[in-house]
């Protein structure tokens, strides 16, 4: 049950991070980018049973779904995701930067729903 949450959570934060980005509002839009990232890999965990309550627990996450399944994008949609995080502490990202990252946001959960 806490995993359907944190999927349902995921998913309802990217439609929110679409939304500020149509609104123009490119920090809020990363941070929803990556907040969705950050739920559906701790729905994979918590169904594994694997840690996910720090941020650095996710890039473990992370490492041990792409050794498990041999898909090396994983890592890379994952940097995608965190550096959208960084973007809303430094706001320097322009729109267009954004809306590619959120379609690697959309495309990295729906990798991992598969695994959930």
């Amino acid at each position: 049950m806490v995993a359907q949450t944190y999927q349902e959570a995921s998913r309802r934060l990217m439609a929110q991070g679409l939304e500020e980005l149509a609104r123009g509002d490119t920090r809020q839009a990363s941070e929803k980018g990556w907040g969705a990232a950050a739920q559906m890999l701790k729905s994979v965990a918590e169904q594994r049973g694997w840690e996910h309550k720090r941020h650095v627990a996710l890039g473990r996450v992370v490492g041990r779904l792409a050794e498990e399944t041999g898909d090396v994008e994983i890592r890379r949609l994952y940097r995608v995701a965190s550096d959208m995080h960084t973007n809303f502490y430094e706001d320097l990202d322009e729109p267009a930067h954004v809306a590619a990252g959120l379609a690697d946001v959309e495309l990295f959960l729906d990798k991992l729903a598969r695994l959930a």
